[in-house]
């Protein structure tokens, strides 16, 4: 049988809902071979296709537009689920975005969202996702742009939230936010393709069906996630985009990657 490579975030999301694919638990005429990274170094491994199949950020489509197509099912995006901006003290997103501001990369959705929100950024700082919080925290940044669970934790670290760039998104475009999907290699067969799209969205059912699942999973690598953490995570970023993205999920894909 046919094995293809996929990557994948090791965030709960992501864990949840692939488990029964990367377990085998799904019909599909082949097996897939997890790994497990970050988001933004999937965004970079994606510039040399390294991946059949591939979770992107929505930020990250246009420059791998030529090695990858979007599925239609597995996607992060709705409502209420946009990254954060946080600082120390109270402030304005311009002062934030003065910098230094930490951000979880320049491929990422977050990264693009702060820069339709606030065009005269200044300086930036790249640094892993869950990084951002203690950074500035300790005062190594002024502001930091946080995604993932540190939404729902940077309360914890004494920090005070800027702007909800979801939240200005969904008010401004009236479209929901559209973080990442899952993508196949554009040189892939179409019928191929088209099997891993089923078995995509065969797998998140089957999250849906059977929640319990995937427990141990999820929590092996959760890190230092509680485990109501990891169920807020799921239940924000799992939704009903995840099994098909549908058509107010695809504008706002279009629109947010046809923006200059």
């Amino acid at each position: 049988m046919t094995e293809l490579t996929f990557g994948y975030s090791p965030c709960p999301n992501d864990t949840f809902a692939f488990h029964a694919l990367a377990h085998g638990l799904v019909d599909a005429p082949f097996r897939v071979r997890p790994v497990l990274l970050d988001i933004e170094e999937l965004n970079r491994r994606a510039h040399t296709g390294e991946f059949d199949l591939t979770k992107l950020s929505v930020g990250a489509f246009a420059a791998v537009g030529d090695r990858y197509r979007m599925l239609r099912s597995g996607a992060a995006l709705g409502h209420g689920v946009g990254p954060l901006v946080v600082a120390r003290t109270t402030m304005s997103l311009e002062a934030a975005a003065r910098g230094p501001i930490a951000i979880p990369g320049r491929e990422t959705t977050a990264f693009r969202l702060l820069g339709l929100a606030a065009p005269a950024l200044g300086a930036v700082v790249e640094m892993r996702y869950d990084r951002i919080l203690r950074a500035v925290a300790e005062g190594e940044v002024a502001a930091g742009l946080i995604i993932h669970e540190s939404r729902f934790t940077y309360a914890e670290h004494g920090l005070t939230q800027v702007i909800d760039l979801g939240d200005w998104w969904e008010r401004d475009t009236g479209l929901p936010v559209p973080l990442a999907g899952i993508c196949a290699r554009a040189d892939l067969d179409p019928a191929l393709v088209a099997a891993m799209a089923s078995a995509i969205r065969a797998s998140v059912q089957h999250a849906f069906d059977h929640p319990e699942a995937s427990r141990a999973y999820v929590r092996v690598h959760a890190q230092e996630m509680s485990d109501a953490v990891c169920d807020q995570h799921i239940a924000l970023y799992v939704n009903r985009h995840s099994l098909d993205v549908g058509e107010d999920g695809m504008r706002a894909i279009a629109r947010l990657v046809g923006v200059p």
